[in-house]
């Protein structure tokens, strides 16, 4: 008995261990957009959404992964993610960036919109392109208005 009780141990930390929730590449010219099946080309403004489960979903644009959260429970999602601007091809933390809006930034969908790292990084690319700075939650609300 205290053999099958340390196998079904062993097994649920396998299984735990399986499930890995974690960013994949975006293969650039090949993979599509999940919202609106667009390739992804752009290397500044592409995003990805990673659920709890490890799933994860692509997209050309961080407007597109807002639009397409609209089918979740935010408890489903584990990582919200989008290019950094100033790294082209690498995802950050959209919860945690900085955006920037600004018709001198264009971006696949049309919307403008860029993200940043770190919020010095954003006030330099206003400064030198205008444009409205939002964070993660301001950024929602004016999607959702």
């Amino acid at each position: 008995m205290q053999t099958l009780k340390h196998y079904s141990s062993l097994v649920l930390l396998l299984l735990f261990l399986s499930c890995n929730v974690s960013p994949e590449p975006i293969n650039y010219g090949s993979d599509s957009c999940q919202f609106c099946t667009m390739t992804i080309v752009d290397k500044v403004h592409a995003a990805e959404i990673v659920t709890q489960k490890g799933k994860v979903y692509k997209f050309d644009a961080t407007e597109c992964m807002i639009n397409f959260m609209n089918d979740f429970e935010a408890s489903e999602i584990q990582l919200y993610l989008s290019n950094n601007y100033t790294e082209p091809e690498v995802l950050i933390d959209a919860t945690k960036a900085t955006f920037l809006i600004s018709d001198q930034i264009p971006s696949p969908m049309g919307a403008f919109l860029s993200a940043f790292k770190n919020k010095a990084d954003a006030e330099k690319a206003q400064a030198d392109k205008g444009g409205q700075l939002y964070t993660w939650e301001t950024l929602l609300a004016k999607f959702k208005a």
